[in-house]
């Protein structure tokens, strides 16, 4: 089964903030990392990343973390985030 993916308005705010403030390569690394979500959450989401609370679950595709549910052949993206270390952040 391939599943939809849906990025909710409060993800892509996110995506689309993280992608503003970055320079031109870590510019890249988002737009490859949300394509490489796109396409793996496509096949089994059930199986990606970590479950949490409430059939929630997360996953990592550097430089992105994402929160992320399943619900009746979708997959909604509800939250994104820099997942890199603090200390090795630049812009």
């Amino acid at each position: 089964m391939i599943y939809m993916v849906i990025w909710l308005r409060r993800a892509l705010n996110e995506l689309t903030t993280l992608w503003l403030n970055a320079d031109s390569a870590l510019r890249r690394s988002i737009t490859a990392a949300a394509h490489q979500i796109d396409k793996v959450l496509q096949r089994e989401p059930e199986n990606q990343g970590e479950s949490r609370a409430d059939g929630e679950r997360v996953l990592f595709v550097g430089p992105l973390g994402i929160l992320y549910y399943v619900k009746q052949g979708a997959v909604c993206i509800v939250h994104v985030w820099d997942s890199r270390p603090k200390k090795r952040r630049k812009r």
